[in-house]
């Protein structure tokens, strides 16, 4: 199972708000989104890290495991590299505006109205035009697979 930090365990990471024992912490930090659970236990073995550890973490909503949304993304970019080739701004158009949508949903009440924008984009331009928007609003490593997708 791939876990990934929540908000909250991003947040925690950085200010400590939360105890955690020192093995609790060494797994917390090697959670990238990218390694299974079985990764980080072989990494922090030395250390003591057991599956309890990471139980633990999961209890405490600092990690959780890969969403549907996160899932999305990697196929997403498999298929991309996949197919690195000359498209036209209507394929373009019908590859990002699924994705452009489920990263301004995210957003919340915060990104209604960005939301409701790109749920009416109509054409590649009309996405293309709100792209730097949704970089603000998303930040630069959240939007990168959308400027790959927009503009490859």
């Amino acid at each position: 199972m791939v876990i990934i930090k929540t908000l909250q365990g991003h947040r925690v990471l950085k200010d400590r708000s939360v105890p955690l024992t020192p093995r609790q912490r060494s797994a917390f930090i090697l959670v990238d989104g990218k390694k299974t659970t079985d990764e980080i236990l072989a990494a922090t073995k030395a250390g003591g890290v057991t599956q309890a550890d990471i139980d633990k973490l999961v209890e405490l909503g600092l990690v959780e495991e890969l969403s549907k949304s996160a899932a999305m993304h990697l196929a997403m970019e498999q298929k991309l590299q996949a197919k690195r080739s000359g498209r036209t701004p209507e394929q373009r158009f019908e590859e990002a505006w699924p994705y452009a949508s489920m990263l301004t949903s995210s957003l919340g009440l915060m990104g209604y109205r960005l939301n409701n924008a790109v749920e009416n984009a109509t054409t590649y331009m009309d996405l293309l035009a709100l792209a730097p928007k949704i970089r603000e609003a998303v930040g630069p490593e959240r939007f990168e697979m959308l400027d790959r997708l927009l503009n490859d």
